[in-house]
C-alpha cells in the first residue's frame, strides 16, 4: 500500500535498503572448506569412539554379558577411531595451508579435538575405572576428570600462544590422547596406570616443547598410527603374539612421549652453544 503525505501529496516508497533481499548469498564466513570438512570427520570419529566405548565395553559389563570378545573388538575399534580422528587433525592443518581455511577453521579445529582427544580418551579412563578388576571407580573418574581439564587447558592456551620456531608447548592434545589409551591398554597395576595417565596430562599442560609434526616427521607420524591401527586389529582378532605385539606398540608410544621432548631439548641447548660461541667471536679483535 502506497502512504499519500497529505501536505506534499507525495507517496512514501520504502528505501531499498530496508528491503529483504531474501536469496542473499551465505556469508563467506559460514562457507565450510575442504580443510574444515577433514575437521568434521575428526568429530565424528572423536563421537563414534565414545560410541563404541559405551556399548561395547560398558553396557556389557552393567548386563554381566561373558562376551570378552565383544569388548576386545569395541575397544580396539575405538582406539582406532580416535587415530583415525588423529589422521583428519593431520591432513586438515596441511589442506588449509597448501589451500584455504574458512574463518571458522581454527575454532572447528579446536572444538573437534576437544572431542576426539578430550572427551573420548577421557571416556575410556572412566569407563576402565568402571570394568577393570582391580580398578577404583571413582578414583578413575578424577583421573578421567583431569585429562578433559588437561586438554582443555592445552587448546585454550595453543589459541592463546603462537608456536614459536616450530615447537609446541606441551604434548600436542593428539599424541596424548594416544599416550592415555596406550596407558590403558598396557594393563598394569591401577596405581601404576593412574600415575602414568595424571604424568602424561601434566605432559600436555606443562611448557615441555614438542616438534610440529611438519614434513618427515609427519610421515613418520602416519606411519606410527598406521603401524598402530594393524597392531590393535591384530589384537581384536586374537592373532597369535597379538597381546604381545599390542603391549609392545603401547610401550614404544610411552617412551615417544617421554623421549621425543628430549631431543627438542638437546637441540635449544645445542643452539644456545652455538649463539654463544658466535657472539664471543665476534668480541674477538
Amino acid at each position: 500500500m502506497t502512504v499519500i503525505d497529505p501536505e506534499t501529496q507525495a507517496g512514501w516508497v520504502p528505501e531499498a535498503d530496508e528491503v529483504v533481499d531474501e536469496e542473499e548469498e551465505m556469508p563467506l564466513s559460514l562457507r565450510l572448506s575442504i580443510a574444515d570438512t577433514l575437521t568434521l570427520g575428526n568429530a565424528t570419529c572423536g563421537f563414534m569412539a565414545v560410541y563404541f566405548t559405551t556399548t561395547g565395553i560398558l553396557i556389557p559389563h552393567l548386563t554381566d554379558s561373558q562376551e570378552t570378545g565383544m569388548a576386545r573388538n569395541s575397544a580396539a575399534t575405538a582406539v582406532i577411531l580416535m587415530l583415525c580422528a588423529a589422521v583428519f587433525d593431520l591432513f586438515d592443518g596441511l589442506v588449509a595451508r597448501k589451500l584455504r581455511s574458512s574463518p571458522m577453521g581454527a575454532e572447528l579445529d579446536n572444538l573437534s579435538d576437544l572431542i576426539s582427544f578430550g572427551l573420548a580418551p577421557a571416556y575410556f579412563v572412566l569407563v576402565y575405572g568402571m570394568v577393570a578388576d582391580d580398578a577404583y571407580q571413582k578414583v578413575a573418574a578424577v583421573g578421567a576428570v583431569v585429562v578433559l581439564l588437561a586438554v582443555v587447558l592445552r587448546l585454550a592456551r595453543f589459541s592463546c600462544v603462537t608456536p614459536t620456531n616450530g615447537m609446541f608447548q606441551g604434548m600436542p592434545s593428539p599424541f596424548g590422547a594416544l599416550t592415555v589409551v596406550s596407558i590403558v591398554l598396557l594393563e598394569l597395576p591401577f596405581v601404576a596406570t593412574l600415575l602414568a595417565i595424571l604424568g602424561t596430562a601434566w605432559l600436555m599442560v606443562s611448557r615441555v616443547e614438542y616438534p610440529k609434526p611438519r614434513g618427515r616427521l609427519a610421515v613418520a607420524m602416519l606411519s606410527w598410527i598406521v603401524v598402530s591401527m594393524g597392531l590393535l586389529t591384530a589384537w581384536a582378532f586374537d592373532a597369535p603374539g597379538g597381546q604381545l605385539l599390542l603391549q609392545t606398540g603401547c610401550a614404544l608410544q610411552l617412551v615417544m612421549g617421554a623421549v621425543i621432548p628430549l631431543f627438542a631439548t638437546a637441540r635449544r641447548v645445542n643452539n644456545f652453544r652455538d649463539n654463544r660461541r658466535e657472539a664471543r667471536a665476534a668480541q674477538l679483535p
